[in-house]
Parts: structure tokens; C-alpha cells; sequence
């Protein structure tokens, strides 16, 4: 069991018998004496992919999925499917674009460090790593007079991932992004 001031996203709880993994997970705190933080949950049911929402009292308790992790690594795209393997055991599976919609920004051919949850050996979905290294591919030149606040453009990455960069970095660089807030971290 977990209480749902624990609750991350991309955990997978079970829900009437059905694994859902975490979208969103958003906290109120009330203003009056005694109130419990309350919990707003969006989940994704890994079958249907219908998404359902919930709300929690923080020291409300859910059930955890049972599930297996084994890391895999990212082979390449063929159409709309995408082709991982088991770095155990060297065994080869694929999933559809619509499975892995929320990883794709982050998925370059030969990728390691992906973690794979697995029950009933069915794939139930990944997880990346927390900070990748990706290289610009693309973003608008620095603009000289710099001022004293700390500005950002838009950068391209070979992904296809747009974020938010200080303006001092230019095209070509490597730079660390944050797979579970989608932002720019520091230079590689």
C-alpha cells in the first residue's frame, strides 16, 4: 500500500483489479485549521488507455501494481512501431506509437537506461531515465547586450523536443534535459 502524499508520477497503482499509471498529480492545501492536503490524480489505464480521475485525502491508501523491471534498450522505429530489447536476456519486443506517446521526445536509436515494467509478461509501459543528453539541433542566435535578467529562447533537439533554453547556448551544444518536467537542466 501507498498513501497518496507518496503518489509520483508515472507510478502504477492498481485500480479494481487493472493497473493505471500516473499522468498528473496535482496538490491543494486548504486555508482552514485541520484540513488535509487533497489530491487530484489523472491515470491512464495501461489497456484501454482510457484515462480516469480521482481525488485523494493525503493519507488515503493505494494499492501498488505488482510488476517486474528490466531494463531495455531503445533499437529503432519501423513505422508506428518501435522496437526494444530485453538487455537480460536479449529478447526483442515491440510497441505501438500510441503506447509510448509520452516517451517519444526522449527516444534515440541504441538508448540505454530505459526501464521497462512488466506483469504478466505483458509491457505495461517505460520509463526513462530522470535527465537525458540531447544536442540542438536548432534555436535563434544570441542577441548581443545582454540584460540583468536571465532571458530564454526556444531550442530545437534532434528529437524533435522543443524547451526553453538560456540564451548564451547556441546550435550543435549537448545539453541535459529533465525527461519528467521537459526542461533544460545545464550543459552536457
Amino acid at each position: 500500500m501507498i498513501k497518496a502524499c507518496e503518489l509520483k508520477k508515472s507510478s502504477v497503482i492498481d485500480i479494481d483489479g487493472t493497473p493505471h499509471i500516473i499522468q498528473k498529480i496535482s496538490s491543494q492545501s486548504p486555508t482552514a485549521r485541520g484540513g488535509t492536503t487533497i489530491y487530484k490524480v489523472r491515470f491512464r489505464n495501461v489497456s484501454t488507455k482510457q484515462k480516469v480521475d480521482k481525488t485523494y485525502r493525503s493519507d488515503d491508501a493505494l494499492q501498488e501494481a505488482t510488476f517486474d523491471t528490466k531494463e531495455v534498450q531503445y533499437l529503432y522505429q519501423d513505422g508506428d512501431r518501435y522496437a526494444f530489447m530485453d538487455l537480460e536476456s536479449y529478447d526483442q519486443f515491440e510497441l505501438f506509437k500510441d503506447d509510448i506517446e509520452e516517451i517519444l521526445p526522449f527516444l534515440i536509436e541504441d538508448m540505454e537506461g530505459i526501464k521497462a515494467l512488466i506483469s504478466d509478461e505483458k509491457v505495461l509501459t517505460l520509463q526513462m531515465p530522470d535527465t537525458i543528453e540531447l544536442e540542438i539541433v536548432e534555436c535563434p542566435p544570441a542577441m548581443k547586450g545582454a540584460s540583468a535578467t536571465s532571458r530564454t529562447k526556444p531550442a530545437t533537439l534532434t528529437t524533435g523536443l522543443i524547451v526553453q533554453v538560456p540564451e548564451y547556448i547556441e546550435p550543435g551544444e549537448v545539453i541535459k534535459v529533465d525527461t519528467k518536467e521537459r526542461k533544460f537542466l545545464s550543459r552536457a
